[in-house]
């Protein structure tokens, strides 16, 4: 089969970065769902486990943890899929990922497709809808339907893969949502999916958010920046606040006061916790996938696609992660089709 590897971690400007290879198929295992990938999506992960290290690959590795396709085998003890169903999914970091004509998962991992999109429109969802999903309605303590109703939300980073499904899913729950971006295009976008209120985060946020009328906010996702934003969300955090967090920090984070003092619940989000350690819920990002199907097919969230760019090569999806590196990508940028 078709894939797209590495070997040697290097520069995304090197050619051999990401390369086309020949790999063999898999087979499905007791529980594994093989799946036939037809579009793909690119998230800082890939960036973050492709990025130059100094060990070499023995054998070709292949990344990428969103995909779109069509069920060819199912494993054994597999219930809820048969060949021929669109399927949706991240995966799992420690197995091969999707950049391949053929992947194996694990079929609680996985929901079906939204019956309104096309798969290269679903490729775009699964990494950042569960993140979103994770990190506000099971790490935060906020309902998926009512959760946020008489509540504020403030989105550090709207317009990224994240952030773009996150105001969604937000606004749904009841939250009046307040996003950050910075140029004219990442405000436009944040508006599109939802946002109430943008404010740019090169700028202090407290004076900004006075503006509008909130002194606090009930709620805090920081999708950048973990220590640049640190001290002001504890300003700006009501007492009994929440703030979620999906980048690693560079050094330690004081978690005293005003934290400490508010009673502020600090809460980590890493959606492949669940499949890296093999917990007993694992089934619940299925359930998470189909929801949001669901939601999807109602006409109340949609999807964060902002380009498709095809076939699924190593020349695109260089060009891929070029794009995600630079810092100024909107949505979510998709591979499709070999």
């Amino acid at each position: 089969m078709k894939a797209v590897a590495l070997t040697r971690y290097l520069p995304i400007d090197d050619p051999d970065a990401l390369v086309d290879v020949e790999l063999p198929k898999p087979v499905a295992g007791e529980h594994d769902l093989l799946v036939r990938v037809e579009a793909v999506s690119v998230n800082p992960v890939d960036t973050k486990l492709r990025s130059p290290k100094p060990q070499v690959e023995a054998q070709p590795k292949v990344l990428g943890y969103d995909a779109a396709g069509t069920v060819e085998a199912v494993g054994g003890s597999v219930i809820g899929f048969k060949p021929g169903d669109r399927v949706y999914y991240a995966g799992d970091v420690t197995r091969p990922g999707s950049n391949a004509e053929y992947q194996l998962v694990d079929a609680h991992l996985v929901g079906h497709v939204p019956q309104s999109l096309d798969l290269a429109a679903a490729a775009a969802l699964p990494l950042t809808t569960l993140t979103a999903w994770e990190l506000l309605f099971q790490r935060m303590p906020f309902d998926s339907e009512h959760g946020g109703e008489g509540k504020s939300l403030l989105i550090i980073g709207g317009a990224g893969g994240v952030g773009s499904i996150v105001i969604q899913l937000a606004r749904h729950a009841g939250f009046t949502v307040i996003a950050t971006a910075s140029r004219p295009e990442t405000i436009a976008w944040c508006r599109t999916m939802g946002a109430q209120h943008v404010i740019d985060h090169r700028h202090p946020l407290p004076a900004q958010l006075a503006t509008l009328g909130f002194e606090q906010v009930d709620a805090v996702l920081n999708l950048a920046d973990t220590e640049r934003y640190w001290d002001t969300i504890g300003q700006i955090l009501a007492p009994q606040g929440h703030v979620g967090l999906v980048v690693e920090p560079a050094g330690a984070l004081k978690i005293g006061d005003p934290y400490k003092a508010k009673c502020i619940g600090i809460h980590w989000e890493m959606m492949f916790a669940r499949s890296r350690f093999k917990t007993a819920d694992q089934a619940e990002q299925g359930r998470i996938l189909e929801r949001v199907a669901a939601l999807i097919d109602a006409g109340k969230l949609r999807s964060t696609r902002t380009e498709t760019m095809a076939p699924i090569s190593a020349a695109n999806l260089r060009e891929a992660h070029r794009r995600l590196e630079s810092g100024t990508s909107i949505g979510k940028l998709v591979v499709a089709g070999w």
